[in-house]
């Protein structure tokens, strides 16, 4: 962006400010006096006076839909990594994990502090899972789920489960173990066929096409940090 703009976005004068600084031979661009409509790149280094400016930028929070085949690690070199298929214009990072054959709700931000309150195990906080297996359903199956499973050496915590037809079922967990549904299945005989995540806290998969994603609401934002006690230090930034 022009110099000028960068000044005024970084909110230390207007424009027409900032252009009588820049004829001032107040401004630098990488040492080097600017020029009016000198350009300002991304790794550029701006001085007013020898101070260097940055513009404070605001914190993405964003809700994809997930669809399997795409990884979720920020390892670029990974083939299918989820920050090159999100390809955000800002350096983010997911919020936990979804396995690359799992698919539903991953929340990504550039908030690394809000990363670590909610994964946080002793928050308790609610995941939910539509999944289908391989065979019919039994009652005991739903009974050991709901009770806790033996797996990774430990019994996994007490879970919500809706049974929805013969072969698939809601899950509500408040823990997050590798590949904790899978496991859990195959403890007791059953494979996963399909894995959808479709909440997670207060914010739901509903209405974000497969593949796609969007910033969180207003709504949901201020309703997660609320139930979080967490406050960002920046103000939340709308996606362009």
């Amino acid at each position: 962006m022009r110099v000028n703009k960068y000044l005024s976005e970084a909110g230390v004068c207007s424009r027409r400010g900032a252009d009588k600084w820049i004829s001032a031979n107040r401004v630098k661009i990488n040492d080097e006096l600017a020029t009016l409509g000198s350009k300002v790149e991304e790794f550029d280094i701006v001085k007013v006076d020898n101070e260097i400016i940055t513009i404070d930028k605001g914190y993405v929070y964003i809700a994809l839909n997930k669809p399997r085949g795409i990884t979720s690690t920020t390892e670029r070199h990974i083939k299918g990594n989820v920050v090159d298929y999100v390809n955000h214009q800002e350096r983010i990072f997911h919020i936990g994990r979804l396995d690359k054959d799992s698919e539903g709700l991953l929340l990504l931000t550039s908030d690394g502090d809000i990363v670590n309150e909610i994964l946080r195990a002793e928050n308790n906080h609610e995941k939910e899972y539509v999944v289908s297996v391989d065979k019919p359903i039994t009652k005991d199956f739903v009974k050991q789920m709901s009770e806790g499973v033996e797996i990774l050496e430990q019994k996994t915590l007490p879970a919500k489960i809706e049974q929805l037809n013969d072969r698939t079922f809601k899950i509500i967990l408040t823990q997050g173990l590798n590949r904790q549904i899978r496991r859990m299945c195959e403890a007791l005989g059953y494979e996963v066929k399909k894995l959808k995540r479709i909440r997670i806290m207060n914010i739901k998969l509903e209405g974000i096409k497969y593949g796609e994603w969007r910033d969180l609401t207003k709504e949901e934002f201020e309703e997660l940090t609320q139930s979080l006690s967490y406050k960002p230090k920046r103000e939340r930034m709308i996606s362009k």
